[in-house]
């Protein structure tokens, strides 16, 4: 038997004129609203086309399928996402450890304010999980934690870097998502992430000092 062929996530071109992209970015708008109300599972195109007040023709322009939109709104959070990294950890004016505290806090509140959304892109993550663009997102964050590690940890190894960032992201994502899955209070999202970014802070200070 064949192997199943993979249904196309790539957009089927980009749009040019102003036209066009007001057009692409009503149909996102859309999918969004239908995700966060429907979930993945009842996510259709038809109910995009319907939401955007656009026909599925002129869906299919832009978006072959749903998985193609799906991975555009997942894009999308990857991009805003590395942004935010780049834009806290590369900022070279403050210590190291004071843009830990600072990314801890966005990110947290930015788990709290798109949990509906992000829940749902996780439920349609097997249809672009291990697509090329999802791989490429995941190497560009990396490679700007790395580069934080080496200011964070000049001492340390080359491998104690690595962990410490595997476990930094690791602990963020699923805790952030776990604690975003509850509607919460400013008052609970400023103390939960003063003290994950305590905690985070205290373990560089550890891995520093010991020079590991």
């Amino acid at each position: 038997m064949p192997p199943r062929r993979k249904a196309q996530i790539s957009s089927r071109k980009q749009p040019k004129q102003a036209r066009s992209t007001e057009l692409v970015a009503t149909i996102l708008e859309a999918a969004i609203q239908v995700l966060t109300r429907e979930g993945a599972q009842r996510f259709t195109t038809a109910r995009v086309a319907e939401k955007a007040g656009v026909s599925v023709g002129s869906l299919y322009q832009y978006f072959p399928n749903k998985a193609a939109i799906l991975f555009r709104l997942q894009s999308d959070e990857w991009r805003q996402t590395t942004d935010m990294l780049r834009g806290i950890l590369a900022d070279k004016a403050k210590p190291p450890l004071e843009r830990l505290r600072t990314l801890v806090h966005a990110f947290i509140q930015s788990e709290c304010d798109e949990a509906a959304m992000r829940v749902a892109l996780d439920d349609a993550a097997p249809l672009y999980r291990d697509a090329p663009e999802a791989r490429t997102a995941r190497a560009s964050s990396d490679k700007i934690v790395q580069t934080f590690m080496q200011e964070a940890l000049p001492k340390a190894s080359d491998a104690t870097r690595a962990l410490a960032a595997d476990l930094i992201k690791a602990t963020l994502a699923e805790v952030g998502k776990s604690f975003s899955e509850s509607r919460r209070t400013a008052a609970e999202i400023k103390a939960y992430a003063n003290a994950m970014a305590d905690m985070f802070c205290a373990y560089l200070r550890d891995l520093e000092r010991d020079g590991r």
